[in-house]
Parts: C-alpha cells; sequence; structure tokens
C-alpha cells in the first residue's frame, strides 16, 4: 500500500490551466514549473527512502517545518529526476542546521543565495556539471536540485520573508559540482568526510566575482590577483568574520599546482594576502572612528582563519578565470555545512 499523502489535490483540465494556477497562486519562481501528481511524488520519496511525513528541517523563527513530502512536491516541481532528490534531501537538512542561520539568510536584505556544491560519487551519477559554463544555464541537474532549494524556501519557507535589496541570479539556481581530480583534496574531503562519501557544501553567498589572469607564471603572482578581489572594501569580507568561497579554474589550477601548492597552502597563502590596512576601512567609512597611527600598518583581514575558505576547483578547461564569493554577514549569524547524501542515491555512502 502506498503511503498516504496530505497534500491538497487540484484538479485541473489540461496542463496549460495547472501552470497558469501555479502562478496565481503564487507557487512559482517566476519560471514554469513542473505539475507535481500523486504518482510523481510517490516516486521522489520512494527514491529517498522517505515517508511523506518525515521532518526534514524547519525554520523555527517562523514556526515553519519542511516535510519530505511537501520537500518531494517543490522539487518536482523545480524540475527534478527522482534520482536527484536525496542531493535535494541533503541540502534541505543541511541549510535548517542551526549553524546555517536559515532565517537571516533568507530574510537578510543583502540578498545571499545559497551557494550548493556537490561533492562524491553522486555528484556524476547526477550528472552534475563541473566545467564549462560552470554557474551558467545547460545542465538539468545543477539547474533543477539548486531551483528545488529556492522553491522549498518560496513555498515552504515563506517567500514574504524575502527583504533583499537586489538579490542576485543565484537565487534561482546557485548549485555545482567540483572536479575531483589531479592531486587536490575535494572539498568535503577538506571538511571532514571520506572521499568516498557523497555531500552537499552549503553556503550563504554574494554571486560569483570573477577574476581574469592570463599573464602570471608563477602561483604567488596568480593568487594575489584572487586575494585582491577578496579584499574589496564593499562585501561583508572586510571587517567582519565572514567566510567566503573561491573557485580555482583549471588553468589557474595547473599553474598552481605545477610548483607542488596544496588546497592547505593556497588557503593560507590567501589567508595572509587578503587583507587591507585597517586605514582603508575607516576611509571608506566601514569604521567610522578617526585614523590614529598605526592604522596604515594594522592589517584586518578578508577572513579569520584559512579554514575560512572554501577552495573549490572547478570550471571549463578553457580560459583563466576563477572567482571568490564573499560570505553573508558573519560567522557568529551564518556558517557553512556540509550535509552526507543518505545512501538511497546512486553512488552515496
Amino acid at each position: 500500500m502506498s503511503p498516504a499523502l496530505v497534500s491538497h489535490r487540484i484538479e485541473v483540465e489540461s496542463a496549460e490551466q495547472a501552470l497558469e494556477t501555479f502562478y496565481q497562486k503564487g507557487w512559482s519562481d517566476g519560471l514554469p514549473v513542473v505539475p507535481p501528481t500523486e504518482e510523481k511524488v510517490l516516486a521522489f520519496l520512494g527514491a529517498a527512502g522517505l515517508a511523506p511525513d518525515e521532518i526534514l528541517g524547519s525554520i523555527p523563527e517562523r514556526n515553519r517545518i519542511f516535510t519530505a513530502e511537501k520537500v518531494a512536491i517543490n522539487a518536482i516541481m523545480a524540475g527534478c529526476l527522482p534520482e536527484y532528490f536525496p542531493v535535494v534531501v541533503a541540502a534541505v537538512r543541511g541549510i535548517s542546521r542551526p549553524e546555517f542561520g536559515l532565517h537571516g539568510v533568507s530574510a537578510s536584505t543583502a540578498g545571499s543565495g545559497i551557494l550548493m556544491v556537490v561533492n562524491g560519487p553522486v555528484a556524476s551519477a547526477c550528472g552534475l556539471n563541473n566545467g564549462q559554463n560552470l554557474m551558467a544555464p545547460g545542465n538539468r541537474a545543477n539547474a533543477t536540485i539548486g531551483r528545488a532549494l529556492r522553491l522549498v524556501l518560496y513555498n515552504l519557507g515563506g517567500r514574504e520573508f524575502d527583504r533583499s535589496t537586489l538579490g542576485h541570479p543565484g537565487k534561482y539556481t546557485y548549485c555545482i559540482g567540483e572536479q575531483e581530480i589531479g592531486s587536490w583534496e575535494p572539498l568535503h574531503v577538506m571538511r571532514g568526510f571520506k572521499k568516498e562519501t557523497s555531500a552537499v557544501t552549503l553556503f550563504a553567498a554574494e554571486g560569483p566575482n570573477q577574476i581574469q589572469n592570463h599573464v602570471a607564471l608563477k602561483p604567488e603572482n596568480l593568487l594575489n590577483t584572487i586575494a585582491d578581489r577578496m579584499r574589496a572594501l564593499g562585501s561583508f569580507n572586510m571587517g567582519g568574520d565572514c567566510e567566503c568561497a573561491v573557485i580555482i579554474c583549471p588553468e589557474h589550477y595547473e599553474t598552481i599546482v605545477r610548483d607542488g601548492w596544496t588546497k592547505a597552502g593556497v588557503r593560507e597563502f590567501l589567508y595572509e594576502n587578503a587583507c587591507r590596512p585597517l586605514a582603508d576601512l575607516k576611509r571608506g567609512g566601514l569604521n567610522e572612528s578617526p585614523i590614529e597611527p598605526g592604522d596604515e600598518e594594522k592589517m584586518v583581514r578578508a577572513v579569520s582563519s584559512p579554514e575560512h575558505i572554501l577552495l573549490i576547483m572547478a570550471g571549463g578547461g578553457a580560459g583563466r578565470f576563477s572567482a571568490c564569493m564573499p560570505g553573508w554577514f558573519s560567522r557568529h549569524m551564518s556558517r557553512a555545512v556540509t550535509e552526507p547524501v543518505g545512501p538511497s542515491c546512486a553512488g552515496g555512502t
């Protein structure tokens, strides 16, 4: 016997009427959605081995909960396949952890998106893009898994709480894979998981700040270019205690590893060099106290520890373009989390 679903059933005469109904009720992110039939919902729940009423997460400040049935409905609407659903489930569980600070992240005027980095066997099993056009349209898994998380926040978490001044396109979808090749440890391994474990890392981030350097032959020179973007005055990373994500493209990766640099070494270099004098913060009005003797020598860092840099290797094989994504507000309000993907997903452990 199939498990009982509790969601209200809506009878429509056509697919077009179904689509317009979702628009009229405000259940879409502005793009067309896939009608979530009972058969599809049951297939998604089966793919993740979940009962409809299992609670995957919540926003306690709003008295909102995320049940498996409702999350499945939104994943279907986003265009996911059933085999993607365990990744969505892990993401919902991750953003519901207290340290992620979901209420603040999703209500702030800063308009952060939730960057999802999927690692381990599940990434290739789902066909997640980790290469060319990394954060651009064109890949179903990337687009729909990220979109599913956003629809969950809109329809279950309450879109009325989103007070973004500008927002950014990552609020539609912001999901990538990492290239787990070469000598560097994947992101989830650096965050405490085994390489054969499937996991998703979630981080409240600004949009990607592209960094080009087509001429640097030394890792230090190349990394100084990235550090310069990380220490921009107009982000939460300067003057606060905030994490930052950095994507190293394959061509930049080759330049860096040619001299034997590890991920740990890159993070240490960026930590030491992504900084600027306290006097700069005062001149920019981020600190309104008067400039005092010694302020030109007193350095303020973009991150308070090398471990607060989420370092990812991904992107197209051609083109020397990397990126950094500043974080939201402070680590006291939101920290990146890494959540394992359940074993029911193909390749997961």
